[in-house]
């Protein structure tokens, strides 16, 4: 089977996310690099490493049946010639409902290779808590001499 070819990263973490939300596995398999390289770190999960482990763990989440949409913001983005490293914030939603149910950090990770761009890493985190009370007055900044 011939693997889609994505021209830009941009191209390739759209299929990415177009999968997600559809609970496409083959979908999102195709976005992956098929080497034992790849990464991918869900939030609260552990690391994973190498294709099988990374499908494997798709195939655990699409299996939850709870189908999700995702608004990037914050988005980042350092592109070379051959690498593209994406930084954002992934809001989360329940299909259906617009309101952000959960926002996580995440980091995507594109190599180019000879079938274009593939995700090499996926690492999305919980962000802490934001604190409940502000200070009204900063504390001075400590100055060692």
């Amino acid at each position: 089977m011939k693997k889609t070819t994505f021209s830009t990263a941009q191209d390739c973490e759209a299929a990415f996310y177009e999968a997600l939300e559809a609970c496409d596995l083959e979908a999102m398999m195709e976005v992956w690099g098929e080497d034992e390289e790849v990464v991918c770190i869900h939030p609260g999960g552990p690391r994973l490493v190498g294709y099988e482990l990374v499908r494997d763990s798709w195939v655990q989440i699409f299996a939850s049946g709870q189908r999700l949409r995702f608004h990037l913001t914050d988005q980042s983005r350092i592109t070379t010639m051959m690498l593209s490293i994406h930084s954002m914030h992934e809001n989360l939603m329940l299909q259906g409902d617009e309101r952000t149910r959960h926002t996580v950090a995440c980091t995507n990770v594109f190599v180019r290779g000879a079938s274009g761009w593939r995700m090499v890493v996926h690492h999305a985190s919980q962000l802490p808590e934001a604190p409940r009370s502000v200070q009204s007055e900063p504390e001075p900044p400590k100055v060692i001499h």
